[in-house]
């Protein structure tokens, strides 16, 4: 046994494979020697724990920010006297349908008093020859955004128009007008 003892400390221990074993048997016992102190492992603790509870980004009193909640539009409001916005597109269709009898002067004269200065502007130079529908198929629908300003769709023979209407005054102007071909 002596003999062993004194292989190993005279021709093990001097060898790089000998002084590597040596420092992984004091790595461990290093290692082994502070978990024995730590006491048990907390998986709880530290970054890579999951939260108890849901992580939020906004004030849970402050209610649903959803489109589920979107609040109901205001009903557009009218000054005393003045044409509603249903009665104000169905005016401004009539117009703008009436257009292929006669010239383009005329046709811009009779849309002026139901368009804002901006959509007159957009007009100046249309045809009235192209307008591509020919009567009105429907009684217009209202689709509320705030109490100044609305959108109706008009159902023509062929398509749809959406009339865009402001009422910064509380008369009612079309801004807008798109077609859509069925």
């Amino acid at each position: 046994m002596r003999r062993a003892i004194e292989l190993l400390f005279t021709r093990l221990i001097r060898s790089r494979l000998g002084i590597a074993l040596v420092i992984a048997v004091l790595v461990l016992g290093v290692i082994g020697t502070a978990r024995l102190v730590s006491g048990p492992e907390d998986l709880t603790a530290g970054l890579s724990s999951r939260p108890r509870e849901p992580i939020t980004a906004v004030d849970p009193e402050e209610g649903d920010d959803g489109v589920i909640a979107t609040p109901v539009p205001e009903s557009p409001r009218t000054r005393p006297g003045e044409l509603t916005p249903e009665q104000t597109a169905t005016r401004f269709t009539t117009a703008w349908l009436g257009g292929a009898t006669i010239t383009a002067e005329q046709w811009q004269a009779a849309l002026r008093p139901m368009s804002t200065s901006e959509l007159t502007e957009k007009l100046a130079g249309a045809d009235p020859a192209g307008v591509p529908a020919v009567k009105i198929a429907g009684t217009p629908t209202l689709r509320p955004r705030t109490a100044v300003f609305t959108e109706v769709l008009v159902p023509l023979e062929g398509g749809q128009l959406r009339l865009e209407l402001v009422a910064p005054d509380g008369r009612w102007l079309v801004d807008a007008v798109d077609w859509e071909r069925e």
